[in-house]
């Protein structure tokens, strides 16, 4: 009997590990929609990389429309480790975000530019 409840309780625990490492990698992203208020443009951010996307809504005959989503581009790919986040200035006419990393205060600009999302060099 104290067998079956050693390896209950070691199996238990590694369940729980496991649970609380997923949930980990499910919140890894965060969403911000772009300041501008006539464009329908969400920015995507993996917190822990700082790589940032964007998908908007787009018209296309004979359907209901479609998702437009634009890749990372020129400094929008992974950056350094680190704890990202998204801040939207509050310009009505802005269509880029910030991105900055909450542990260095680095900052750069991110907006679409030619079918991709680009961002500006980190700067202080």
């Amino acid at each position: 009997m104290r067998f079956f409840w050693r390896h209950t309780t070691a199996l238990c625990l590694g369940l729980g590990i496991a649970l609380w490492a997923g949930q980990a990698v499910a919140a890894s992203y965060e969403f911000l929609a772009a300041p501008e208020k006539d464009l329908n443009r969400i920015y995507r951010l993996d917190k822990a990389t700082g790589e940032v996307g964007a998908c908007q809504y787009g018209l296309k005959e004979g359907t209901i429309g479609v998702t437009l989503c634009y890749e990372p581009g020129e400094g929008a790919g992974p950056q350094e480790p680190g704890d990202y986040a998204l801040v939207a200035s509050s310009h009505e006419r802005e269509g880029g975000v910030f991105r900055v990393d909450l542990h260095t205060g680095m900052m750069s600009i991110c907006y679409v530019l030619n079918n991709a999302v680009v961002c500006t060099p980190p700067a202080k």
